[in-house]
């Protein structure tokens, strides 16, 4: 039993010890699969906080031999497989966070020499019986140990990708660290299996990756595991009722990544909303927000329109084919929108076996830390509409007609480089921004389905928040007063009158010579 060498479990056991723990053991059944087979090897990448390490540490638990954690299992929904008495404890494992390293020396090789030697140090304790040719390299030890002992090793390398974020342009010392790591593990028979964890998927040069044998799983392929990368709608809802937290709420505020069509919360923030009895930004506080200001005042072509256009909710297309892996290679909108997939501020959705897809802002949370970084630095029209916003929501609530297609008109104006004036579409977009304020007592949908159609935008008070639903109706060249006759005729209030009861209508039509006229009117159910 050592450090790094056999653990004991202990962090595990602490995090199953935790007053919020959610289980995720039956992981082990898919990498179960994948032992002393031509797959086993593993690259999960997920954003900081979304429970990587603590992954890490229930694999390092189950395997070790350096302990007996059938006790901190046997209430897990994975004690209940065929194959989980067969593997338990059954390995030699090495469980390393990089992240621990970094300090260890002036360079890379420094930093490798010191690495090798302290797992050295703990396997000789151990094995010191082993009659090693060489026991100052790693590599030889591994191989005569195992062949001696016949025990099989299990590595577990947490923040494998740290070298690439601490060291972003020592493109030298990053392919001496993957030529290590292709040393130590690729075509090795002494690796039962390699499970590395990250934010970033494996660095790609040239044609070739020395890692190239590994299977990618990261935010914008997570199959088939997707369900383990954070909470699950049916494990928040769980959450929810066992903690009296408001699911709806829970759900705006921190759902929304989309892996191959399974929606996950961020874990860090349900868990800290339901300890603290509040909603707020939790994940995005564990970092500035300068890490993604950083990354979208790039001046690519075309990017501060899809910033906007995601700010105000729509999906953008997206190319994640030429993403290079890392944090500095960016050449495009395209490959900034990609990386912040990876780093947790977008989520992504693929069209079936390509790399062509759509990528939004998943929630509250996120839209927010945009909003943080944006304030300066060119986006003056935007802030101002979302500072006006409050203004704006006030006189829609007190029926004043003129003065919101007042507002419309200036914000529909001052953000037409941005957005196609005479589209329905864009004005929808450019009214969601307008209204940016309204997300704090409503939840806001776009398209509908309610009645007979879909209505344009909807706003639906959230729990507990005392103020009418209001539905909104866009024509272009028509006039306002049929769009409320649509909003009546197809019924769009039918539904939405169960979460309140008074609603908002609300036509608003613009024509070409970018003339604004609105229309509001009450109704109760």
């Amino acid at each position: 039993m050592g450090v790094y060498f056999n653990p004991d479990g202990r962090e595990f056991q602490i995090s199953v010890s935790s007053k919020i723990y959610v289980d995720k053991s039956m992981l082990i059944s898919f990498t179960n699969e994948l032992l002393n087979t031509t797959n086993r090897f593993i690259s999960v990448s997920r954003p900081r906080r979304f429970g990587k390490s603590m992954t890490a540490d229930m694999l390092s638990a189950y395997y070790s031999r350096g302990c007996d954690s059938s006790e901190i299992f046997k209430k897990l929904k994975v004690s209940s497989l065929v194959s989980f008495k067969q593997h338990l404890n059954q390995y030699n494992v090495i469980h390393v966070n990089m992240a621990n390293f970094l300090s260890y020396g002036k360079n890379m090789q420094e930093i490798l020499n010191y690495f090798s030697r302290r797992i050295l140090h703990e396997i000789k304790k151990e094995y010191g019986d082993v009659d090693c040719f060489d026991w100052n390299d790693i590599f030889t030890v591994l191989s005569e140990v195992f062949y001696e002992k016949k025990v099989p090793f299990v590595f577990i390398i947490d923040e494998w990708d740290c070298i690439f974020r601490e060291h972003k342009n020592d493109t030298e010392s990053q392919k001496i660290y993957l030529d290590f790591l292709r040393d130590l593990l690729k075509d090795k028979s002494y690796v039962a299996l390699a499970y590395m964890t990250g934010i970033l998927p494996i660095k790609k040069y040239g044609k070739h990756s020395a890692l190239n044998m590994f299977t990618e799983i990261s935010m914008t392929d997570a199959s088939p595991v997707a369900e383990y990368t954070g909470f699950t709608d049916e494990e928040v809802q769980n959450l929810c009722a066992e903690y009296h937290r408001d699911y709806e709420t829970m759900k705006n505020w921190y759902d929304g990544y989309d892996l191959n069509g399974v929606f996950i919360y961020n874990p860090k923030s349900v868990v800290e909303s339901i300890l603290r009895k509040n909603y707020g930004n939790y994940w995005t506080s564990t970092e500035t927000y300068e890490a993604l200001k950083e990354y979208i005042q790039k001046g690519f072509d075309g990017l501060k329109d899809k910033v906007t256009a995601m700010i105000a909710g729509e999906h953008v297309k997206v190319n994640t084919a030429k993403f290079q892996n890392d944090m500095t290679s960016l050449n495009s909108a395209d490959d900034v929108l990609t990386l912040l997939v990876h780093l947790g501020y977008l989520t992504y959705h693929a069209e079936s076996g390509t790399k062509i897809g759509e990528v939004w802002i998943p929630n509250s949370e996120v839209k927010q830390e945009f909003i943080n970084s944006i304030e300066d630095g060119g986006w003056e029209n935007l802030m101002k509409a979302i500072q006006n916003s409050e203004q704006l929501l006030k006189a829609t609530l007190n029926g004043e007609a003129d003065k919101v297609a007042e507002m419309i008109a200036q914000v529909h104006s001052e953000n037409t480089s941005i957005l196609q004036y005479n589209d329905e579409n864009s004005l929808a977009c450019v009214i969601t921004i307008a209204y940016y304020a309204a997300q704090r007592q409503y939840i806001l949908h776009r398209e509908l389905a309610t009645g007979d159609g879909f209505a344009d935008i909807t706003f639906i008070p959230m729990k507990n928040v005392d103020a009418p639903a209001i539905v909104v109706e866009l024509k272009h060249n028509q006039k306002a007063g049929t769009a409320l006759e649509q909003i009546k005729k197809k019924r769009y209030t039918q539904k939405i009158s169960q979460y309140t009861g008074e609603i908002l209508l609300v036509g608003i039509s613009y024509d070409d010579k970018k003339g604004h006229t609105c229309l509001i009117e009450k109704v109760t159910k």
